[in-house]
């Protein structure tokens, strides 16, 4: 099965995945030896029922749930459902009653059978409404009250994975890895100013379904500055690392690999509640006009970002090239001189509150104050910490520059949670997963002018030389367990049946969550 809005995500990974396997046919895999990854995140959660969906901090907590837990379907790099944790599966006409039949023989990382109860469990947790999931006879049954043909995007994607919670809290998986140690952050003893960067380390499960991993270890730091994680992948110090937009260039001079996403965050402007008034319809309308995303995408972040005019990026629905983002100053310069002396923006600065911190955030920020200005509209840039400035932008009404990082590959519900978390709205319409529906609902909201997109961003990582065999999805799984090592560090590959690593273009590349 081949969805049509993927295509050009999958034709990024076919590319990815030819030269992986070009690679992998030149270099024998190796076993063992220990991959050093640095993730900009000073911590994260691998509860997958804790993420709240949309936050910038679920792409790290994602990318290190995968090497512990499975999925129940997988999506390839052709753009087909690949069996996991499932094996086969069914549903009715309508789409609301489907059946997963399970893998026999997977084991919890301490050796306990997986069984159909904790799959349901799970599920019910992490999928919740409409869906009502419960165990059978090596199967499990998820119902719907709506109908679902997305619903293998969704189990593919996002925080759908499989664990089982222990009575201490614990969760187990069957996946690749397991942890064995977790630092979390702390205050230097040598500057208390300063913080320690967490640690995470993860070991090779020797009886994965799928197979062992090639790596022994997988070493992670959290929260280390950017520049550093920068420094440490030229010096041979990390092995993989996430790099900051705003360095991919300076990364690029250096010499180093860079592997780039597709857009996987979308950094927009929300409109307080309170701002509701017919005269606040013309300010959201300047603002519109007033938002240069051309000079956003190509100066300020150095063409490593895309201008935004949808909710949603091409890749995943295959229509937001519909949508404009026309820039007219003169335009919104007229409605700025139409405004009545009350509105914020007028003779009072309007709030603009940066939900996001990180450097990044803040010259966006100030970019689009100086975008408002052009307009003769006036606003205030009210930074994360500084808490004089927050109440009064909550209390006086104003506008937020945030960021969304999209986690499902259900357009459909990727929208629908957009809808609850940043609009406060209730379910998109029965209809919606219809794409024609779906770009009628996302049309109604641009239009409202509640929210305003402004540059879509990819995800970039800096891959050292050694590593071998990799090939992430385009969508942001990195696949570590299918990665090795060509180093002294790391014995050649061992042939003893059963224990080798399937390869990943044999069988499930992607399955390794």
């Amino acid at each position: 099965m081949k969805s049509t809005k993927l295509r050009w995500l999958v034709a990024i990974s076919l590319a990815f995945f030819a030269l992986a396997t070009a690679e992998s046919q030149a270099t024998p895999p190796r076993y063992g030896g220990t991959l050093r990854v640095k993730l900009r995140a000073a911590s994260v959660s691998l509860d997958p029922r804790q993420w709240t969906p949309g936050s910038p901090a679920s792409a790290a907590n994602e990318k290190l749930a995968a090497l512990v837990y499975d999925r129940l379907v997988t999506l390839d790099d052709y753009g087909r459902f690949q069996p996991a944790l499932a094996t086969e599966w069914t549903h009715d006409a309508s789409s609301k009653n489907w059946q997963f039949k399970l893998r026999t023989g997977v084991h919890f990382s301490d050796g306990s059978l997986l069984a159909p109860a904790d799959v349901a469990t799970a599920l019910q947790a992490t999928l919740g409404k409409p869906f009502d999931v419960s165990a059978g006879e090596n199967a499990v049954n998820i119902r719907s009250s709506r109908s679902a043909p997305d619903l293998l995007e969704q189990l593919a994607s996002g925080r759908n994975f499989i664990f089982r919670s222990q009575l201490d809290g614990i969760l187990l998986g069957t996946g690749p890895f397991f942890v064995v140690e977790s630092i979390a952050a702390a205050p230097s003893e040598v500057n208390p100013t300063a913080t320690k960067p967490g640690h995470l380390r993860f070991q090779a499960n020797e009886n994965c379904w799928s197979g062992r991993p090639f790596v022994d270890f997988v070493e992670v730091t959290l929260g280390e500055p950017a520049l550093r994680q920068l420094f440490d992948l030229q010096i041979g110090k990390a092995d993989v690392a996430e790099i900051a937009p705003d360095l991919v260039r300076k990364a690029r001079q250096e010499g180093l690999h860079i592997w780039i996403s597709a857009p996987q965050t979308l950094v927009a402007l929300r409109f307080d509640d309170g701002l509701t008034a017919p005269a606040f319809d013309q300010l959201r309308e300047a603002f519109w006009l007033a938002l240069d995303r051309d000079t956003m995408a190509n100066v300020l972040l150095q063409r490593e970002a895309q201008p935004a005019a949808a909710l949603l990026p091409q890749w995943l629905t295959g229509y937001a090239f519909l949508f404009e983002s026309p820039m007219n100053l003169e335009r919104a310069t007229q409605l700025r001189a139409s405004f009545p002396s009350g509105v914020a923006g007028a003779a009072q600065p309007l709030r603009l509150h940066v939900d996001t911190s990180g450097d990044l955030y803040k010259l966006m920020g100030e970019r689009v104050a100086v975008n408002a200005r052009q307009a003769n509209l006036l606003v205030q840039v009210a930074l994360p910490g500084n808490a004089s400035a927050s109440q009064s932008a909550l209390s006086n009404g104003g506008l937020h520059l945030f960021a969304w990082h999209y986690d499902s590959l259900s357009p459909r519900m990727e929208l629908e949670e957009f809808v609850k978390q940043m609009l406060q709205s209730g379910d998109l319409p029965a209809n919606a997963g219809d794409p024609e529906q779906l770009f009628v609902q996302e049309r109604r909201m641009l239009q409202e002018r509640r929210i305003l997109p402004l540059v879509f961003l990819p995800e970039f990582a800096g891959v050292r030389a050694g590593v071998r065999n990799w090939n992430p999805s385009a969508w942001g799984d990195w696949r570590l367990a299918d990665v090795w090592l060509d180093s002294e560090e790391a014995p050649p590959a061992k042939t003893d049946a059963g224990s080798p690593r399937k390869n990943s273009s044999a069988r499930n590349p992607g399955a390794r969550p």
